[in-house]
């Protein structure tokens, strides 16, 4: 019996971010990452994320802009259907979105958020998408690590067992 869960209504193509944004309340608090194995520090970042607004939404990388990061020859681990749909069932994510490129400013570009933000490894000042968020009155965040997690390390770990 294929059905599709409620939640997956939270995932929206990059050419209908216009229309599913406009239906948002804001302020909007925008991030991005690669999501591939989800643990508690990224659940924990996406909570504080959405407390900074009143909707959340949140731009994964395809798996093609996975594999250019360098994060190892076998990642992602999770497709980007899969990757999109947890984010989607969380509480605290509005909408997911995906991006092809190297960086997301083009999602950044098209959904003019209030607030940017990224984890605490991320100085403002090299967010992608900074300048022009702080341009047009916005704000950014870079949220401190809480709980000390990695998927690389993660990965590491189950390869070690």
């Amino acid at each position: 019996m294929a059905s599709s869960a409620a939640f997956e209504a939270k995932i929206c193509a990059p050419a209908d971010l216009p229309a599913r944004l406009a239906g948002l309340p804001r302020p909007l608090v925008f991030t991005n990452g690669c999501f591939d194995v989800l643990h508690r520090g990224h659940v924990t970042y996406l909570a504080q994320a959405r407390m900074l607004g009143m909707s959340l939404l949140v731009a994964v990388n395809s798996d093609a802009s996975v594999r250019r990061l360098g994060k190892g020859l076998d990642r992602p681990i999770n497709a980007l259907d899969d990757r999109m749909a947890v984010l989607a069932a969380l509480e605290s994510v509005s909408l997911v979105t995906w991006f092809d490129e190297d960086t997301p400013l083009e999602r950044v570009m098209a959904s003019r958020p209030d607030i940017l933000v990224k984890g605490g490894d991320w100085p403002v000042e090299t967010i992608v998408g900074a300048r022009e968020t702080l341009s047009w009155g916005g704000a950014v965040h870079s949220i401190p690590f809480i709980h000390q997690r990695s998927t690389t390390a993660l990965v590491e770990k189950i390869k070690r067992l």
